[in-house]
């Protein structure tokens, strides 16, 4: 799974330089929401790299090699865990420095933080299955579609509590919710996934 996962960010590299510099310039200017859209977005990258593989027809070389459906589908999963991990502790340390130095875009709040990671590791729980089933091309329309209410929901969310007073203003309940639902849909989505892919490459 290495060598896959390590393939991947050679494709995306060209990408990730632009996605590190948007993501910079996000999080210095556009305070709570910035941060929750470039945590989900990050969540979409493996996506990208499956658009590469689908193009490249490396599904047709990599059942050639020693590589199991599980290897294959694990390493897009690892992929979005570590892009969305990274963005959010990119995005939360920017916040936190930018409160340091007074900055007036300053929004730090690790509760919004936490609304952003957990609603982009549902969305990829969520979109993943399709795409593995059919396709990035043919699965792009629910992808976008998890993308606008992903970011829409998670941005209301996080404007509560940046507008509010902190997390005193989020319903216990939702801290709560968010991380299980994304830890149940994640174990419900690894398998599916993996099934499906199966089902595509007979």
């Amino acid at each position: 799974m290495k060598a896959l996962l390590m393939k991947d960010c050679f494709v995306l590299w060209k990408q990730l330089r632009i996605f590190i510099f948007v993501m910079l310039v996000i999080s210095v200017f556009n305070g709570g929401f910035g941060n929750v859209f470039v945590v989900i977005w990050a969540a979409m990258l493996p996506y990208t790299a499956m658009a590469y593989d689908e193009r490249s027809k490396w599904d047709q070389l990599a059942a050639m090699m020693p590589y199991s459906v599980r290897d294959i589908v694990l390493s897009k999963y690892v992929l979005g865990w570590l892009c969305t991990g990274a963005a959010a502790l990119f995005t939360l340390v920017c916040q936190l420095l930018q409160t340091v130095l007074g900055s007036p875009f300053a929004a730090f709040d690790p509760a919004a933080n936490l609304i952003g990671l957990c609603s982009s590791l549902c969305v990829l729980a969520i979109t993943s299955p399709m795409m593995f089933r059919f396709g990035v091309e043919r699965g792009r329309l629910t992808m976008f579609l998890m993308i606008f209410l992903g970011c829409g929901t998670a941005g209301a969310l996080g404007s509560v509590v940046v507008d509010g007073e902190g997390p005193a203003r989020l319903p216990a309940l939702l801290t709560l919710i968010l991380p299980i639902a994304a830890v149940v849909l994640t174990a419900v989505s690894i398998p599916l996934s993996m099934g499906l892919y199966r089902k595509r490459s007979c």
